[in-house]
């Protein structure tokens, strides 16, 4: 864990749980790809900084989830390095109990206001601003996350942050968080045309050609979807489908995956409403979803 690990001549990853990218600008100078899912992932990776006499100059962020911007704070005390962010990404990354919050849809909980959900806060700058590396292109991956992004690198290999997730994630857990079903379908769509030197997702493997890869992930989405649309043959309301989802999947419930797996099976029955799959109406002051 934490092992360096060269991809091309100036592109390298930091393997741990949510790879985390470096880009090598020059000799001295370099970009990361996202910092941890904490301070002691960022103590981790100045070390490794360190031990290559290598000068932090900013931080990339491919979205705000705490694992991947959790080591920004630290980093950023320790270096004066700037952090780039965009969108609504940016604003969950300077307010970060925006994240539990949007999951839990109110105000979180103590067992929700965690390091897993919720990262130290920390200052960021636009990628629009003119100090952003012009070499560096910022690739839209919405779906996932609000306003994910990738980047390509001048060498051509290319971070794609969460939008694909490995089989062997998707086969433990079935259902992986998602934000807009819609939008991650179409990102998928764009990154299965994509060429590039390497990927380099953040939950799956480093990989020249990861067609196939993509077809997996976009076939689960279906086949979730597919079992959303069989609870719901009669009229259900959203505690019951997120329990049949659970079960069928055979899924442990605790409060953190209550509200990832909630927020995205909310996200799947919006998506299935706006498609005319499912029907949504009220009864007896109860929100009823059933198939159309």
């Amino acid at each position: 864990m934490y092992e360096l690990i060269q991809v091309s001549e100036k592109c390298y990853y930091i393997n741990c749980p949510a790879k985390i990218g470096i880009y090598v600008a020059d000799k001295d100078n370099v970009y990361l790809v996202d910092s941890g899912n904490d301070k002691d992932a960022g103590r981790k990776v100045r070390q490794i900084l360190e031990k290559n006499g290598w000068h932090l100059t900013a931080i990339l962020n491919t979205h705000s989830n705490a694992d991947h911007i959790g080591g920004n704070k630290y980093l950023q005390g320790q270096t004066g390095c700037k952090i780039y962010s965009g969108g609504i990404e940016a604003a969950f990354t300077k307010y970060p109990v925006l994240e539990p919050s949007f999951l839990y849809g109110g105000y979180p909980c103590k067992d929700l206001r965690h390091k897993f959900l919720m990262a130290q806060e920390s200052d960021v700058t636009d990628f629009l601003d003119e100090s952003f590396p012009k070499e560096i292109e910022v690739i839209p991956l919405p779906g996932h996350f609000f306003d994910m992004v990738g980047f390509r690198m001048p060498d051509g290999v290319v971070f794609l942050a969460d939008c694909i997730s490995s089989r062997e994630t998707l086969d433990k857990y079935a259902v992986s968080f998602i934000y807009d079903v819609g939008a991650y379908l179409e990102t998928l769509d764009m990154v299965e045309g994509m060429e590039a030197a390497m990927f380099v997702p953040a939950h799956a493997e480093v990989s020249a050609d990861i067609k196939e890869l993509v077809r997996y992930n976009r076939d689960k989405i279906h086949e979730v979807a597919g079992r959303i649309l069989s609870i719901c043959g009669e009229p259900m309301c959203f505690e019951r489908i997120l329990q049949e989802v659970f079960k069928g999947y055979g899924l442990t419930m605790n409060f953190e995956q209550y509200v990832l797996v909630g927020s995205t099976v909310r996200s799947y029955l919006s998506w299935l409403k706006d498609n005319g799959k499912l029907s949504a109406e009220i009864q007896d002051c109860m929100l009823l979803w059933q198939r159309v």
